[in-house]
């Protein structure tokens, strides 16, 4: 009974507000016909501007009420003692339709009534480092990272490597891949957390299964003119870059350490032969750490204040589990489990990243 009446006060919650916003679309259409509004061109602007936002699930809401009528109209036929069985069997299956759309409906009015939030658009970078569980975790980072790659490929996303620490067998200590296109942020910003795998290790000889983790960090990256660097306030070294690379790897002073002295925030890039490059690259990286790093002081102290309520929300809590041996993939935020992991690694996070949206529109329409 409970959820019946959260669900009922969810929906009148939801109805509420869409009602409230489809009379304000036909308020501002009635003030543009208004002599007083024509005569002000800033002011119509602003209304029409106003309006147009407002179009959509203004329509959708008549075409909500339209059905809603059909619906009551079905549900009293299938109530009616006169009406005969092949009538009723018809009713039931309009009934069974309707409902269907209905929620189709719902669903879309809570994305239109949810503020968009303007980093949806941004490019991203996906930061992820080997955490308990040694080789194995690393291993996993790199699993993760092909994921990714993976994913964002099917989604027309390009993606860059922007540092890399490997461990030599496919592992990675730690690795941070920049994602670039229309709405990066927007389809990876659920995946910060920490995620954690259990399976088989490969150099494992036994073959007992080990649990290990991974953090992965999803920043949407921050234009330069968004933050201003002070290059005095840089100090930036040069050295050898190692690993794969060529025979002047270990010759030339390629590689770029730069250090934002009042921050102590550091970066490190060596994937370029050019030390040009890997500066700039290297610079990219360091103002979205920089913006990053104030930003969690801020929400340090709305954490802090939440944590006794919903819990902190931050990178520490285990937001998803990859098992292995049973092809599951469970994600604890949402309750949701998938029975198909193999196509998860192989980037097919669809379904994990739309239900991850779905919750997160609900209870912005709940708090909102």
């Amino acid at each position: 009974m409970a959820d019946t009446n959260t669900a009922e006060s969810k929906e009148a919650l939801l109805l509420a507000k869409w009602e409230t916003t489809a009379r304000r679309f036909d308020e501002l259409t009635r003030q543009l016909t208004e002599p007083s509004v024509l005569s002000q061109p800033e002011q119509l602007r602003k209304l029409n501007k106003e309006r147009s936002d407002l179009e959509e699930i203004a329509h959708l809401f008549a075409e909500f009420q339209a059905l809603t009528r059909q619906l009551a109209d079905a549900e009293q036929m299938l109530r009616d003692a006169g009406v005969d069985a092949g009538l009723k069997a018809l009713a039931t299956e309009e009934v069974r339709t309707l409902q269907g759309r209905r929620s189709q409906m719902e669903e879309r009015a809570m994305e239109l009534l949810v503020p968009k939030d303007p980093r949806n658009e941004k490019n991203i970078f996906v930061e992820i480092r080997a955490g308990a569980g040694g080789e194995e975790a690393a291993l996993f980072a790199g699993d993760l990272l092909r994921m990714y790659m993976r994913y964002a490929e099917r989604k027309r996303l390009k993606t860059e490597l922007m540092e890399a620490d490997e461990t030599g067998i496919g592992g990675y200590k730690n690795v941070v891949l920049l994602v670039e296109g229309k709405g990066a942020y927007g389809q990876l910003r659920h995946e910060s957390g920490v995620h954690r795998v259990q399976r088989v290790p490969a150099t494992e000889a036994a073959g007992r299964i080990h649990t290990s983790t991974v953090t992965v960090a999803v920043m949407p990256e921050v234009e330069e003119v968004e933050v201003q660097v002070n290059p005095n306030d840089l100090r930036i070294d040069t050295f050898c870059s190692s690993g794969a690379g060529g025979q002047s790897v270990n010759t030339t002073k390629s590689a770029v350490r730069i250090t934002h002295i009042p921050t102590g925030v550091v970066v490190t890039c060596q994937d370029e032969r050019s030390q040009l490059k890997n500066r700039a690259k290297a610079m990219r990286t360091l103002r979205t750490r920089i913006v990053e790093a104030e930003k969690d002081k801020q929400e340090a102290v709305i954490a802090q204040q939440r944590k006794s309520q919903v819990g902190t929300g931050d990178r520490s809590e285990k937001i998803r589990t990859y098992n292995f041996p049973q092809n599951r993939v469970t994600d604890h935020r949402i309750g949701l489990t998938l029975h198909k992991l193999d196509q998860v690694m192989e980037g097919t996070l669809d379904e994990m990243i739309e239900a991850l949206k779905a919750a997160q529109t609900k209870q912005m329409v709940e708090a909102s």
